[in-house]
């Protein structure tokens, strides 16, 4: 097959997987070799379906020995199948990155053959870069569950981040969705990743070597193939960083792909607005200290699609306003709607010189519009305001704001609970 043909099939089966991001690892180009890597991370061109990145996006292979529902690699769907040799994708690489295109690489891979043959030819891949080729820049690799726990090891030795795909939001779903898989296979080389990285910690500077998988880890959640409340897959997220120090959790809304009575028809559009609010609860869990029990409730476990997850439980937990700027703490302000991290800290600063008032706020970084509703500055709070909860949340949402949230809101709270035939779902687990 030419490799033309090579990349348009596995470029395009690489477009499923967002779980790539380039930031967190500093790596300078020595003498004698290619390509580095910033801290900033690396942000220039988009992938089709939107997402910023400049990473050349390849499947190994798309030829896989799994039958998993929702993948459109199953190996019951009939597409086209290619597999690259390690040799070219570490041509393209550096090809790629010679004409300025990319500044790194993102390299996932069905399983050819079983877990260690796929995990080994992905580091010899990367040994003819890192080693032949001399090549410093970005490297993103796919964990392969199941492989040998001496490849793995190998494998973060020779990446800048690793990701180890949870694919479904819970076990149960996996075992339906996924029955080849082994939900045990996919933990443990999160774990894995996590012990050898502390254990490099320990190690005194002189002996340390090269640097084990130095931007981390991540993994991936599909949303929407199956029936897991937010909250529920709020609170896996949780626990992932918590458990394993995962720099991020990526959420995929899902695009059906095959038709199949255990997933949503091919018809129902991605729910891309649920995606988005996921995406907003993680940053409350990653930098507003969050936990995943205020953000969403047993009695509501889904989110308000129309309000975004800290307006909501700021509405809902009105009592606890207004809070007087003069006086919160740090953690207290960063539960105000339109106050971020940044602006606290510029209230918190400013407030050691001067008395504020109400006038200063803008200038601090302090979104007003939002916040109006839920602060006070000496004891006073702006004129006019209507302080009911049900006015406020109207006041957030504009009209024109809700046409556009409409438009794309393709999964509505009602919707989560009725977009899959629950009984279908529950005789099939019980099988």
């Amino acid at each position: 097959m030419e490799l033309e043909r090579k990349i348009e099939i596995l470029a395009e089966s690489a477009k499923y997987d967002v779980s790539c991001s380039s930031s967190g690892v500093e790596n300078n180009t020595r003498q004698g070799t290619v390509g580095s890597t910033a801290v900033s991370g690396i942000c220039h061109s988009f992938t089709p379906d939107g997402r910023c990145v400049s990473l050349l996006k390849l499947l190994f292979t798309n030829a896989c020995i799994f039958d998993c529902h929702y993948c459109i690699n199953r190996k019951s769907n009939a597409i086209p199948r290619a597999t690259f040799t390690p040799q070219e994708v570490a041509d393209l690489t550096m090809d790629f990155y010679m004409r300025n295109y990319i500044e790194g690489l993102f390299l996932s891979s069905a399983i050819i053959k079983n877990p260690d043959y796929t995990c080994e030819l992905l580091i010899k891949t990367l040994k003819i870069l890192r080693e032949e080729k001399g090549f410093r820049g970005y490297i993103h690799v796919k964990a392969i569950p199941g492989a040998d726990e001496k490849l793995i090891e190998e494998l973060g030795f020779l990446a800048d981040r690793m990701s180890v795909n949870v694919e479904l939001p819970s076990r149960e779903s996996l075992k339906l969705l996924a029955p080849d898989k082994d939900p045990f296979d996919l933990y443990k080389p999160m774990k894995q990743i996590t012990t050898v990285k502390k254990e490099q910690e320990f190690l005194p500077a002189v002996r340390r070597g090269p640097s084990f998988v130095p931007a981390g880890q991540s993994t991936q959640m599909i949303i929407g193939a199956s029936p897991e409340s937010d909250r529920s897959i709020v609170k896996i997220s949780e626990n992932l960083y918590q458990k394993y120090q995962l720099k991020r959790v990526y959420y995929s809304a899902y695009i059906p792909v095959n038709q199949d009575n255990l997933l949503p028809a091919v018809t129902t559009e991605p729910p891309l607005l649920r995606e988005h609010r996921l995406y907003q609860a993680d940053w409350l869990l990653r930098f507003y200290k969050f936990t995943a029990d205020e953000i969403l409730s047993e009695d509501r476990p889904n989110f308000n699609l129309y309000l975004d997850p800290k307006a909501n439980w700021a509405v809902q937990n009105y009592q606890r306003f207004p809070v007087d700027v003069q006086t919160a703490s740090y953690d207290q302000l960063l539960r105000v709607p339109g106050i971020g991290p940044k602006s606290a800290q510029n209230i918190v600063k400013a407030r050691k010189y001067y008395r504020l008032h109400l006038t200063d706020l803008k200038k601090l970084g302090i979104v007003i519009k939002r916040a109006q509703y839920f602060i006070a500055c000496n004891h006073e709070t702006p004129a006019g305001l209507i302080k009911d909860p049900e006015w406020i949340i109207t006041s957030l949402i504009s009209s024109k704001q809700y046409e556009v949230l409409k438009k794309h809101n393709t999964q509505s709270t009602s919707e989560q609970l009725t977009l899959f035939d629950v009984e279908r779902f529950e005789h099939a687990k019980s099988r």
